[in-house]
């Protein structure tokens, strides 16, 4: 039996607004992460100052990725501050002096006339372009591939209920959007593009067919409106008709969220380093829901009190990401990093678990990728037994935790076991 579930969106608060932008925090503090790894090199120091975009952490194991200022002005020292996933971590706590002096570095980078990969992937690493929809994985790994690329896919299919940034983005980037997916076919060989989006949209559709007589070798897309119709493996297997055991690439396909694609798009273009984030900020606790382009490291206090703050303070939760894929926020000391797409703040309802597992199956029929979340979570213990039941294949998508009758947070368990089994 295959469970059937409708989430309800609750778009409609954050959607209608066009973008805003925050250039003004006193102060940004730039989390020393990138994708798993939470301990980066910082190569700054208390005192020294830094420009726009300069270079002031790496990650350097089997990734190499640098880390920018996104404001010019002095370095204040290095504090702990929440990331997206609940945890402290070290961040670069910067003094802006909103003069926005660019690195000399980057303004004396030059644009090559035709790209080649190789040039291509150096701009990536040295922008530090990661998947701006969530994961954070580094852009360059997609398409730094020996096998022959023939499909570059625009993801544009979000989702996560409340989150829109994706949406309004391509409302208002459609052109330039278009534009970057034709230059990286261009530069990757690829003979045809493809960009995702839900059915139903019709407004975003007609943004992109203003501009699609000039690139005959890009279409549209559509899939459903379901949660798990812009997950990575639902493109390639349900709308591309194509199975692969590890990476889309197998098949000559590398698929990139838009924000990604527009990140891309500001590197290639500008040189522009990951300097500014767009993320949407929602919720029935929040007076005015918004998607805002802020810099990488604002406190997420400022933001909100930018746009007008909560209805009620009193007794609420935080949501990094979507309610489904996100990660509960112990308070509102949030910096905002790369791959934060929104913040969800609602009424704090609590939900008691019951003690024991109703032992229904529901988190098995409803599981993606055919895991059996429940034995993962009875064998939470067994590092063998994890093993076999290979908890590292999960997307970490929530269903297992929605669907529960008994309200366990099955996705914790599985998360716990993933790491264990990764280590």
């Amino acid at each position: 039996m295959v469970v059937k579930i409708k989430l309800t969106p609750n778009k409609k608060m954050s959607i209608k607004n066009r973008i805003l932008k925050l250039k003004k925090p006193d102060y940004v503090y730039i989390p020393l992460t990138n994708y798993d790894n939470l301990k980066c090199s910082c190569l700054v120091k208390e005192g020294d100052y830094v420009y726009l975009g300069t270079v002031i952490g790496m990650r350097d194991d089997h990734f190499h990725l640098p880390i920018h200022s996104s404001v010019s002005g002095k370095v204040k020292g290095i504090v702990e501050k929440l990331y997206l996933n609940g945890e402290k971590v070290s961040c670069v706590k910067i003094e802006n002096d909103y003069k926005e002096k660019l690195d000399p570095v980057i303004l004396k980078a030059k644009s090559p006339k035709r790209w080649t990969k190789k040039e291509f992937i150096a701009r990536l690493k040295d922008c530090g372009v990661v998947g701006m929809g969530g994961s954070g994985f580094p852009t360059y790994v997609k398409y730094d591939v020996d096998v022959p690329i023939k499909t570059i896919v625009v993801n544009g299919a979000e989702g996560e209920p409340y989150i829109t940034t994706d949406y309004v983005l391509m409302r208002e980037k459609a052109e330039e959007i278009l534009e970057c997916l034709d230059l990286i076919m261009e530069i990757m060989s690829a003979k045809e593009g493809f960009i995702v989006i839900e059915k139903g949209q019709e407004a975003l559709k007609n943004e992109f067919n203003k501009y699609m007589g000039t690139y005959p070798n890009i279409k549209i897309l559509l899939s459903p409106p379901l949660f798990r119709s812009g997950w990575e493996g639902y493109i390639m297997r349900h709308l591309l008709k194509l199975n692969y055991h590890r990476l889309p690439s197998e098949k000559g396909v590398i698929v990139n969220n838009v924000s990604t694609i527009y990140a891309i798009y500001e590197a290639l273009q500008y040189h522009k380093p990951v300097m500014e984030k767009m993320i949407t900020i929602t919720g029935e606790s929040v007076k005015k829901p918004q998607n805002i382009i802020v810099k990488i490291g604002t406190d997420i206090k400022d933001i909100l009190t930018f746009i007008g703050g909560y209805h009620d303070q009193a007794d609420i939760k935080l949501i990094a990401g979507g309610p489904m894929m996100g990660q509960a926020i112990s308070s509102d000391d949030l910096v905002v990093s790369n791959n934060l797409n929104g913040i969800v703040i609602m009424p704090n309802k609590t939900n008691n678990p019951y003690i024991n597992c109703m032992r229904c199956g529901k988190c098995v029929d409803i599981c993606p990728v055919n895991l059996a979340p429940v034995l993962i979570k009875n064998a939470i213990d067994d590092k063998t037994r994890l093993q076999y039941l290979e908890p590292r294949r999960c997307i970490e998508c929530g269903l297992c935790s929605y669907i529960c009758p008994s309200k366990v947070d099955v996705r914790e368990y599985v998360k716990v076991a993933k790491e264990k089994v990764v280590k």
